[in-house]
């Protein structure tokens, strides 16, 4: 079993939506058992509260389920528990070794470097964008899975 864990500042937008979307491509490859999918925040700022309102709207616009899900915080444990651990941003990769010390086995990425231009994943928090943000967050995922696919585990 491969065990992700999308990683954003808040677990309110973006991780969330990462989530989501990678559980749907695993569920269209017919994949699900094969994967445990999940999400946190690097903050405390949102813990226990639901996705953000654009993000729902922006997934559901899309068809793509998002139900259950309440913000999170990413803990040092998670670094043995998950194979890959997945950021949106620099930011987030910093707070995210801050959190697990260091990364000894090569398990932490930014979404976007399994693409043919990494670079970050804006947060809609602050740009207001959650169309850009769908765009990458999707752009990311297929990208991340084909890279799972062709031995990236």
């Amino acid at each position: 079993m491969i065990r992700i864990l999308f990683v954003c500042h808040g677990n309110i937008c973006r991780s969330p939506m990462a989530e989501f979307v990678m559980k749907q491509i695993v569920e269209r490859e017919n994949k699900s058992s094969d994967f445990y999918i999940s999400s946190a925040a690097t903050s405390t700022e949102e813990i226990g509260n639901g996705i953000h309102y654009g993000t729902i709207s922006k997934l559901r616009e899309e068809n793509v389920p998002c139900t259950g899900h309440r913000a999170v915080q990413m803990t040092r444990a998670d670094y043995e528990k998950y194979d890959y651990l997945i950021g949106m941003d620099d930011a987030n990769i910093r707070n995210m070794l801050r959190i697990v010390g260091q990364d000894r086995e090569g398990k932490i990425y930014k979404l976007l470097d399994f693409t043919d231009k990494p670079r970050a994943i804006a947060d809609p928090w602050y740009t207001g964008n959650f169309d850009v943000t769908y765009a990458d967050v999707r752009e990311g995922c297929e990208a991340f899975y084909r890279y799972l696919c062709t031995g990236g585990r």
